[in-house]
């Protein structure tokens, strides 16, 4: 079986903040869907329906956001988030974050 890389697909809502919303994707499958490939299913695109946010840039951890504040950020918690981050944000090639105790990522 073959591993699947990751990426994250990070957005920024103000340029000069620390504040970073993160869905993390299949690379391939994303940079496809976000030229155009619309028949690729969007759960092939993501590893999860969850946005993680991090409010320290990339050195910061991440940890899941509420519906709050994905509600005054984006307009919806629903899956309408994970689309503006996908569709505004850019992908991060490269190393993943590490896990924290929690299971969450993290900056090492």
């Amino acid at each position: 079986m073959t591993k699947t890389q990751l990426s994250e697909v990070v957005y920024k809502p103000d340029p000069h903040s620390t504040d970073e919303f993160i869905v993390i994707v299949n690379p391939d499958q994303y940079t496809s869907w976000r030229h155009g490939n619309t028949s690729i299913p969007l759960a092939d695109v993501v590893e999860s329906f969850h946005v993680y946010h991090s409010g320290q840039g990339t050195q910061g951890l991440l940890g899941q956001v509420s519906k709050q504040q994905l509600d005054s950020v984006f307009g919806s918690h629903k899956d309408d988030a994970i689309i503006a981050v996908l569709q505004n944000g850019h992908l991060q090639h490269g190393k993943m974050r590490g896990k924290d105790k929690s299971g969450r990522n993290s900056s090492h």
